[in-house]
This record gives C-alpha cells, structure tokens and sequence, in this order.
C-alpha cells in the first residue's frame, strides 16, 4: 500500500501515463515509479522525471530496447516514454482534465441522494466497477445534480481485497452506475448497502442522472423508495419500473 495518499491530480497523471505501456498493469506501473522516486510520489516529484529517468525506471522490468525490433520499434518507445512523461508533468490534454467539484455542505440539498459514478474520462459513465480510474460523486435532488467529490482508485491497486476497497470508497453512496460488475464484486456491493445500477452503454453522467431524476419526481421504485427513506405504507405500488 502507497505511504501517502495520492491527489486526484497526481492520480490522473498516472493512470493516463501508464496506458502508454500495455503490458504493463496500473499496479505494476505505480510500483516502478514508487521504488524509483522512493515511495514519495507528488505533483513535484512527478514534475522531475526525464524520459531518461522513465526509460531507467521502466527498463528494470518492462522492455524498452528496439534493437531486436528495429529502428521503427525504437521510435515508437522514446515516442511513449517522452509523451508519458509530457503526462507525468501535468501536460494532459483538455480532453483528461477533470471536471470541476462543486461545492457541497452536508444539508445544502434537502430531500437529495448520494450517487457515484464509475467513470475513466471526465465526466462519462465508462467504467467497469472493479477497473474504472475513479468513481465521480453526484449529490441528486428532484431539482438538482451537484458533482460533489472525485475519488481515485489508484490506491485499490495495493489492497488485499480490491472489490471491498472500492466499495469502502464509496460506502456513502447508496447508488451506482457502473457498466459493467462481476457476481462476487456485485454481490460485495450490495452488502455494502449499495444499490448497483448497469448501464452497457454508457454516457454522459448527467444525462444518465437525469432519469434518476425523473424517478425521484414521479414514481420511484420501491427499491429506490427505501432509499429515499419513504415508509412502507407510503410507497407507490403501482410504478413504472426504472430501466437503464
């Protein structure tokens, strides 16, 4: 497990850095630049590293020499490494940049629920549950979708038990919208008192919350009624079921 926790920021940089280097997995990527910066890692130590840094770092375990697949090889290597480290600097393009967090205090939206969302770019709803980058955070009312919070996954990458950590991650959210789950992990998730929602395709995540929306305005289910803290008796019984 990191010694630090890792800023959304530096979280993002490495997650889109390390996809230059498929063969290497996320956790494998961290690892490498955790012993090579000597398990401190920030946005200034991220800052310091050279393409000669990377290619040393990485050539302990991933390889980069090109003279067994030519020239051609070789140019595409440096290409990774000076692009990885362009990423690792902070230089991501307008299209990876975060979407910015509203501010929130607990009470600002009566009659509201907490929601996440597994997602890879910005604000998309994209990601498996037990793969997905970070979980984006909405607070949702009948009138309102606040972005509240963004949550890294990074750090799952150490835990014993990845699936737990993620749902410990968002353990307030009694909501989410995932793409994609495995049986075990869905089944951890509901433990955790998380109703999980599967949308195959996708999509804006406001324009997916918006017909939450439209459920919690008209008539909710009765699953959706629990969380919403509506008492038995006053549950509609007769709902259009929500379907995604």
């Amino acid at each position: 497990m990191p010694e630090q926790p890792f800023s959304d920021e530096v979280a993002l940089r490495i997650a889109l850095a390390s996809r230059l280097f498929p063969e290497l997995s996320l956790k494998e990527f961290l690892e490498i630049l955790l012993e090579y910066l000597g398990g401190e890692i920030d946005e200034t130590s991220l800052s310091r590293i050279t393409v000669t840094n990377l290619k040393t770092a990485l050539g302990q375990t991933y390889e980069l020499d090109g003279e067994e697949h030519g020239e051609d090889a070789n140019t595409e290597e440096i290409a990774a490494l000076k692009q990885a480290v362009r990423i690792l600097w902070g230089e991501t393009g307008e299209s990876d940049r975060l979407p910015a967090i509203e501010p929130y205090q607990e009470g600002d939206m009566p009659q509201s629920i907490r929601v996440a969302v597994a997602s890879n770019n910005r604000e998309q709803l994209d990601g498996h549950f037990g793969s997905c980058l970070r979980y984006l955070v909405y607070q949702l009312s009948a009138d309102e979708i606040r972005l509240i919070d963004i949550r890294s996954t990074l750090e799952a990458e150490f835990a014993e038990d990845k699936n737990r950590f993620r749902v410990n991650l968002i353990k307030d959210c009694p909501i989410l919208y995932i793409i994609a789950i495995g049986g075990p992990a869905a089944a951890k998730v509901i433990q955790g008192g998380i109703y999980p929602m599967k949308k195959e395709k996708g999509g804006a995540a406001r324009e997916v919350l918006v017909e939450l929306q439209r459920a919690l305005t008209t008539s909710p289910p009765p699953w959706l009624a629990k969380i919403l803290g509506v008492a038995p008796g006053d549950r509609i019984k007769n709902y259009k079921a929500l379907t995604v």
